[in-house]
Formats: C-alpha cells, sequence, structure tokens
C-alpha cells in the first residue's frame, strides 16, 4: 500500500516538470521570433566594400608624385650641362649656354658674400677685438672687404664673355646676344658679323671679338654649324685681311 502510494507521488511529480519545461520553451521560442524579423530566402543582403585602386593606378599615381618631386628638387639645384628649355618657346634662339644656370647661382652667392662682407664685416672686427688697436682693426677690416670684392670682381671677369643665349635668323646680317651683368641680370646685345674678329688675347674661354668685347659660344652645344662658322674666324683669315688693306 505505501509502495503504490509512493510510485503515484513520483509520476505525478515528474508529469508536473514536464509540463513546465515545455512550457518554458514555447515562450523562449515565441520571444526569439518575436525579436528577430522573419528571414527571406530569397532575399541576400548587399555588404559594399570600398574601392581599392588597381595596380596600374598606383603605378600612375606614384610616378606622377615622384615626377612632380624631381621637377622641385631640380629648380634648386647646381646643374652642369644643357638644360631643357621649357619655359623659351623663341624659335630665334639658335644657342643656350648649358651652364648659364650655373653661373647664375654662382655669381648670386659671390653677391650675396661680399655685401656681406662690407656691411658686417667692420662690425664684427670692431666688436670682438676690444682690447686691438684701432689701426689694426680698420687694417683687418678693409682687408676683409678688399678680398671678398676681388673674388667677385674675378669672378665677373672670369664669366663676362660668356652668351647665356644667341637668337638669329637665318639670311640676316645681325644677331643677337644675352649677355649677363656683375648683378646676375640678363642684357641683350646686338652685333654684326661683319663686326666680329678674331680673339687675339690670352685671355681663357673666349670665342670671337666684336665691338672691343670678348664673347664665347661652347662649340661642343651649337649645333648650327654654319653659324658656329661666323663666329669663329680662324687667325689667318683675320691676319690676311689685314695685308690686303
Amino acid at each position: 500500500m505505501g509502495r503504490s502510494a509512493l510510485i503515484h507521488l513520483i509520476r505525478s511529480q515528474s508529469r508536473r516538470l514536464s509540463s513546465s519545461s515545455s512550457s518554458f520553451t514555447s515562450g523562449y521560442r515565441r520571444s526569439i521570433a518575436g525579436t528577430c524579423p522573419p528571414s527571406s530566402p530569397s532575399v541576400i543582403p548587399k555588404v559594399s566594400f570600398p574601392e581599392t585602386p588597381s595596380l596600374h593606378q598606383r603605378s600612375w599615381a606614384s610616378s606622377r608624385a615622384n615626377t612632380r618631386e624631381n621637377d622641385n628638387d631640380d629648380d634648386h639645384k647646381i646643374s652642369i650641362g644643357p638644360q631643357d628649355k621649357k619655359e623659351d618657346n623663341d624659335r630665334s634662339v639658335v644657342y643656350y649656354g648649358p651652364i648659364s644656370s650655373t653661373i647664375k647661382k654662382v655669381k648670386l652667392l659671390s653677391l650675396s658674400t661680399c655685401c656681406l662682407s662690407v656691411s658686417l664685416g667692420p662690425v664684427i672686427t670692431f666688436m670682438t677685438s676690444p682690447g686691438l688697436n684701432v689701426i689694426m682693426k680698420g687694417a683687418v677690416a678693409s682687408t676683409v672687404i678688399f678680398l671678398s670684392a676681388s673674388t667677385t670682381a674675378a669672378l665677373h671677369w672670369f664669366v663676362s664673355p660668356y652668351v647665356h643665349k644667341l637668337r638669329w635668323q637665318p639670311g640676316s646680317d645681325t644677331f643677337e646676344v644675352e649677355m649677363m651683368t656683375w648683378l646676375a641680370t640678363f642684357t641683350p646685345k646686338t652685333l654684326k658679323f661683319s663686326d666680329i674678329r678674331y680673339p687675339d688675347t690670352q685671355r681663357p674661354f673666349v670665342s670671337f671679338k666684336a665691338d672691343g668685347e670678348y664673347y664665347f659660344v661652347d662649340a661642343e652645344r651649337c649645333h648650327n654649324k654654319a653659324l658656329l662658322a661666323r663666329l669663329t674666324p680662324p687667325k689667318d683669315a683675320h691676319d690676311s685681311a689685314f695685308k690686303n688693306l
């Protein structure tokens, strides 16, 4: 009797537990169904990713950046050799000085150091040596000024015959040259072929003489050989012309 009552109690407790677990799972499923929207198998969400440039685009962009950097660097470099004349579209220019930009930069540097020496040399000399005699201070300052001015004058004398540009129209009896002044500025001069003489001088880098002044043209960079022949007369022809007179 007691055994049957115990079995009946266990069965009732097991039924109660199974009913509570089924109700819990059904409520959990209803809550999930309410929070999550129904998914349709035919609709696939699209995910957009940022477009990456191709290998050709990246190489082109890098080459353009390197070209711009090289162009900016070339403006500040001292170059020796023929330069690209991108800014000058004058077709009458038949000759460019290959080291024109180098000469201008060196001349500007020389002028700046000369101005600094003349203006600051005496001040520094008199301020840094308080125990030195005034006559010695004046002598030192004068020496500094003289050396700076003499080197600038020597540089101008050395590069003054250099022709930076030469303009000439075929068939014309005159031509125009661009020379550099002592202030590193360019000035044009018009010359005649009939005034060209052989440069009878020991001065270096001189090609011809005209109107009492010397001029130098780089023969290797002058591609017009007919013009070069007229600019560089031989010494024998000059002597024979005087003999005929």
